[in-house]
């Protein structure tokens, strides 16, 4: 190990307050993850619209029309700002505050981003979304949704069989593709089955298994989770050996948790029905010819149609659509599949062969082909230019046809009033001439009552004016009008490729190098190696056993608590390297047995850990509640929580029970001395 890398384990200075308040941010900073909110921000109103004047005057942005003073609906001195406190920027704000106050400085933001001590964040990151660029590709070209239709077809209506080869399917594929295109495709595509399926009273059976076995499939790969490169990485784990030591506690909890999930948790048939009812598709659409959904506009008004029929015969229809006459690119997905298969085996053969882990950056794989896979997008949506480019504008017209009405409409129903027939309630003809008719209504108060529905109305066609003075004045060209039209223009051209970037975790990116700064940080202050010794006791009075139980439930409860899956893993991976410093300091080495029964317990636990108590537990949890949200499947957190917790407690003992029996079969009780 390099001096500049050397693992400090010295406590003293956690008694200093930098190191105290240090601390307090990190907490702070894991609970704002759990719990985001927006802090409210009060701008003086004219320096708000003086330099919204100065972006239209520089035709950065459209101008304004002259209502829009009031678009916070205060109308007062002060214009109301929301700042986001989220997962992407309160990891920002506590590195800005901690640099702030001279907490962290160069070596903290260095090592936590360039890295150190085995672990390169930036390459980490290059990694994964390079990975992620070629399966959200995959995803794209409709293979998933595809595949998941024939598995459909294969289990038929008996409603277990369905449910073991759904949940097959799904653990198979995220194995090889990770959990992130599995839950964007999957996730959706059971909640257009569930829809569609006459007696399945609730979904929650079918989404909450996919959401679990997904997360489960995800820790046999390195490639499959962020977390398991971190934890490869930070170890010097070849891919080839972590995987041989992780899959078959991980088989085994998928073999064993299926009958639990089936008969136990959701034993019951309005779930999980014995035959399942299927609506059926009419031959017409069966017929038809299915449509890119990476076109924009290529369904237009899909997702209004979808908010308006949710429960009625016309939404069943567009559900079925979705899953029984899915979209399929063939080449695509088959270049796609070619792509990963050559990129993954590449990857593991030269891990295999170099003579240390981390020797060369493994994005030096993953990046070309994501960038074949890159061409190959551009490529077939600039040959298919011409049909993308048609669909999209024959669905834009429709639209805008839809809208012309809907606003016609709302002009018919704007209709000048008939003063002349408001006469006759005042006064009334009779064989005597004119005289005062003996309606009860004061004629003052009559007009004024006329008078205040011509207001009204004008109002209301003064509102529509202006909405159309808006229209037209946001049609000059400005700097937001240039890049709106790119975008339209390249969704238009290149539809998958656009689809795929669109898809990609980006927000993952400043997290993870927020986070991995914030942990150096609980580094340099004396933190980390206070755990690393709390976590030394416990292992010493504990054992080997106390180890995987201890670290499988405390990686568990991170996940929740520490900034996802991922900050758990940067956190752990840093308090066992500490703990391993602190053995090499007092000549007391750790059995082969127990370091490898620690780090192989934490890569359970980061990855089970996603299917605990909090959406929050990962990026794919978030992810997988906002598509539900998405298709009308609100989720709460109490019920994540009471349906995980089951499922959770199963599948961590099953997969530490294996473990254990594992590590005492393979492993001996000599020093650890060498990367495994």
């Amino acid at each position: 190990m390099a001096e500049s890398d050397q693992i400090s384990t010295d406590t003293s200075q956690i008694r200093n307050w930098r190191s105290i308040v240090t601390l307090i941010v990190f907490v702070l900073t894991n609970v704002n993850v759990l719990f985001p909110f927006h802090i409210p921000i009060y701008v003086p109103r004219r320096l708000a619209d003086g330099f919204l004047d100065a972006l239209a005057a520089l035709r950065v942005l459209p101008k304004r029309s002259r209502r829009s003073h009031d678009g916070d609906g205060t109308g007062g001195f002060f214009l109301r700002m929301r700042f986001p406190m989220n997962f992407v920027t309160a990891p920002l704000v506590a590195d800005l505050f901690l640099l702030a106050i001279l907490a962290i400085g160069k070596k903290e933001v260095h090592d936590g981003t360039v890295g150190v001590n085995s672990i390169s964040p930036i390459d980490i990151m290059v990694f994964f979304l390079s990975l992620a660029y070629i399966a959200i590709s995959i995803d794209a070209s409709g293979l998933i949704r595809y595949l998941a239709f024939k598995v459909l077809q294969w289990g038929g209506n008996v409603g277990h069989r369905l449910f073991f080869y759904l949940y097959a399917f799904f653990f198979a594929l995220t194995t090889f593709i990770g959990n992130d295109p599995v839950i964007l495709s999957g996730t959706a595509f059971l909640a257009y089955m569930t829809r569609v399926s006459s007696n399945i009273v609730h979904p929650r059976a079918w989404i909450y298994s996919q959401f679990a076995v997904a997360n489960i499939g995800s820790a046999i790969l390195v490639s499959s989770n962020p977390t398991n490169l971190v934890l490869a990485t930070a170890f010097d784990i070849k891919f080839l050996k972590y995987t041989a030591n992780i899959i078959v506690p991980v088989v085994a909890t998928a073999v064993v948790l299926f009958p639990f999930l089936l008969y136990i948790v959701f034993a019951d048939p309005d779930l999980i029905p014995f035959s399942i009812k299927m609506h059926e598709l009419p031959e017409e659409a069966r017929n038809k010819k299915p449509v890119n959904p990476n076109i924009p506009n290529a369904r237009p008004n899909l997702e209004k149609q979808e908010d308006e029929h949710v429960n009625d015969e016309a939404g069943q229809l567009l559900s079925l659509e979705e899953i029984m006459n899915p979209f399929l690119d063939k080449g695509g997905a088959a270049f796609g599949g070619i792509v990963m298969a050559v990129t993954l085996i590449t990857l593991l053969a030269l891990n295999a062969a170099s003579q240390k882990s981390g020797e060369h950056p493994v994005f030096w794989v993953t990046l070309p082909g994501a960038f074949v896979t890159f061409c190959w997008d551009i490529g077939f949506g600039w040959w298919h230019r011409a049909e993308t480019r048609d669909i999209a504008r024959r669905g834009r017209e429709s639209l805008q046809l839809v809208e012309a009405e809907k606003e016609e409409q709302e002009m018919n129903d704007i209709k000048p009033l008939d003063t002349d027939q408001s006469e006759p309630d005042i006064f009334q003809i009779s064989d005597r001439g004119l005289t005062e008719s003996p309606s009860p209504r004061s004629p003052s108060r009559e007009r004024g009552q006329q008078c205040s529905a011509v207001a009204a109305k004008d109002d209301q066609k003064t509102a529509i004016v202006d909405e159309k003075q808006t229209a037209h004045i946001q049609q000059r060209t400005t700097l937001v009008s240039l890049i709106a039209n790119a975008w339209r223009w390249s969704q238009e051209t290149f539809p998958t490729a656009t689809t795929v970037l669109a898809h990609l975790p980006l927000p993952l990116v400043p997290f993870a190098l927020c986070m991995f700064v914030l942990v150096q940080a609980l580094v340099t202050k004396g933190w980390i190696p206070v755990f690393a010794f709390g976590w030394d006791h416990w292992v010493t009075k504990t054992g080997t056993v106390g180890a995987i139980g201890g670290m499988a439930f405390l990686s568990v409860i991170l996940c929740n608590f520490a900034g996802t899956n991922i900050g758990t893993t940067i956190l752990l991976s840093r308090v066992i390297q500490t703990w391993q410093q602190i053995h090499r300091e007092n000549g007391v080495p750790i059995s082969n047995r127990t370091f490898w029964a620690t780090v192989y317990s934490m890569a359970l636990g980061v990855n089970y850990g996603a299917f605990s108590v909090a959406f929050s537990a990962s990026l794919a949890g978030l992810l997988w509640r906002d598509i539900l949200g998405r298709k009308h499947i609100k989720m709460h957190s109490l019920d994540f929580a009471r349906v995980n917790l089951p499922i959770i407690a199963i599948s961590m003992t099953i997969g530490c029970v294996v473990l254990v029996g594992q590590i005492y079969i393979i492993r001996d009780d000599h020093p650890y001395d060498a990367p495994r």
